[in-house]
């Protein structure tokens, strides 16, 4: 085998590897050996048939399996001699290859920088403490109620309304040929006005009937509805309005607490007092987080490999133009907005070598066990969807591996601070919130709205390029 260096810029390097047509036919007449031990041929008998004979029956087949086998094996021998770190699979392109023939593939191929770690004992993190009073609590406690809010029946004679809850019979039918389909038909039926539960026109039709109408309901079924035979066609409705109900608001007791499976009122309190304190000590962690991934960001400057930024790029890229598939009104992203991208892909990229280099150097690791309760906590995310989550990562080996990586950087950041100089201050619930309601990723801007720059928040910091105004852009690691 002989190669060839190219060109070599910065991290990057180029070679051309060629394999001789000798190596080659050797590899090629090993693997036709073990072809002939099963394969059949009338008048010979299994693993007699001639050499000669082989080659041209399998030779071609034989041939694509070689190439593959003979490219992985020399690749790797390359990395090997040449005693490379691969930051990413290297690009592989043959350019000869054929029967007699030598091998010839050119090889690109991104190795990892060699850099010294800053020194990471006393780093000065301030850590922000927030207390939760009573006012907190009974927030907590209105969200709750007004995610379980109950109803009365209306004695009064009044009309429906959005918000108010309708009980009635209905029974369908298509316009066209007066033909009921299966699901149009349904008794004591429970329906809040205005949730938009029901196809569009159906609810703003029953605004203002009153209990014991009977009406009828004239819409059109949407072109992508899912029941195909139904799809943009107009369907009638006839309606038996039983009865109408208000919305009443839950009040925070011991019956509404025993509802939600706790014993009184104060236990219901403790229960919201130690999830606010759970998520506040998550701030809390988060926070310091991006001042200790801000100073290692700053304490280290050398060359990234490309390949490596670019396929960071092309992930937050991607999350952009999914959000924008959401959001038609969505604007295309500015040149200034791309270059904070830039900024922010360069930013996590060395901050995951940083990272990695430290971990290693700790002799950080992620076992099984470890790797297991990550995937139970995210089947606990889905509940009653548990066992679809363990199916999901069980036939899915490559995102499980995903789960490490965050396991991992948690390691080496609980590692740092420890050796770090922590300072706490006390500050208000608003304070350690701030900033926190933004998205993961850049948002898309929406039309006939003030411009601004998209906000990238992370699992790490705010990016502060140069002495200039600080941006408010995050790297993930």
């Amino acid at each position: 085998m002989q190669v060839k260096e190219i060109k070599q810029e910065g991290l990057t390097h180029e070679l051309e590897v060629t394999v001789a047509a000798n190596d080659i036919d050797k590899t090629v007449i090993d693997r036709l050996k073990e072809v002939i031990k099963t394969a059949k041929q009338p008048g010979f008998r299994p693993g007699k048939m001639p050499l000669d004979m082989a080659r041209k029956k399998y030779g071609r087949a034989v041939m694509g399996e070689v190439l593959e086998s003979v490219v992985n094996d020399s690749t790797k021998q390359v990395i090997e001699d040449k005693k490379f770190r691969p930051a990413m699979q290297p690009k592989i392109e043959v350019k000869e290859f054929d029967e007699g023939k030598d091998l010839i593939f050119s090889m690109k191929i991104d190795v990892l920088p060699d850099f010294d770690v800053m020194d990471t004992k006393g780093i000065k993190i301030e850590k922000p403490i927030a207390k939760i009073e009573d006012k907190e609590i009974n927030d907590a406690l209105t969200r709750i109620t007004s995610q379980h809010k109950g109803s009365k029946k209306i004695e009064s004679d009044r009309g429906i309304k959005k918000g108010d809850v309708a009980i009635f019979d209905f029974s369908g039918r298509t316009a066209d040929d007066n033909v009921e389909h299966d699901g149009m038909k349904a008794e004591g039926h429970k329906l809040e006005i205005g949730s938009g539960q029901f196809i569009p026109g159906f609810e703003d039709q029953m605004v203002g009937k009153k209990a014991g109408e009977k009406f009828e309901v004239k819409v059109t079924f949407p072109e992508e509805y899912q029941a195909k035979d139904l799809a943009g066609r107009d369907a009638i409705f006839d309606i038996n309005l039983s009865e109408i109900h208000e919305q009443t608001e839950a009040t925070v007791d011991d019956d509404f607490a025993k509802e939600l499976g706790f014993d009184d009122e104060a236990a219901l309190r403790d229960a919201v007092k130690h999830q606010l304190t759970s998520d506040y000590s998550n701030q809390t962690r988060l926070k310091m987080k991006r001042q200790l991934l801000d100073t290692l960001d700053e304490g280290h400057q050398f060359e990234i490999p490309q390949g490596m930024v670019d396929a960071e790029l092309e992930g937050i890229t991607k999350q952009i133009e999914a959000e924008r598939e959401q959001n038609p009104d969505a604007e295309e992203l500015t040149d200034e907005e791309k270059e904070e991208l830039q900024t922010i892909a360069v930013r996590r990229v060395r901050l995951g070598l940083v990272i990695a280099e430290i971990g290693q150097q700790e002799n950080v690791t992620v076992n099984d066990q470890e790797l297991q309760r990550a995937v139970i906590t995210e089947a606990q995310k889905y509940p009653g969807q548990e066992k679809m989550v363990f199916d999901f990562y069980q036939k899915n080996p490559q995102m499980l591996e995903n789960l490490r990586a965050p396991l991992f950087e948690d390691k080496v950041v609980d590692i740092l601070f420890e050796r770090a100089n922590v300072t706490e201050k006390e500050i208000s619930i608003e304070e350690l919130m701030k900033e926190d309601d933004e998205d993961d990723k850049p948002k898309a801007k929406t039309k006939a709205k003030k411009k601004k720059k998209p906000a990238v928040k992370e699992s790490s910091a705010k990016k502060k390029p140069a002495k200039k105004a600080t941006k408010k852009a995050a790297a993930k690691k």
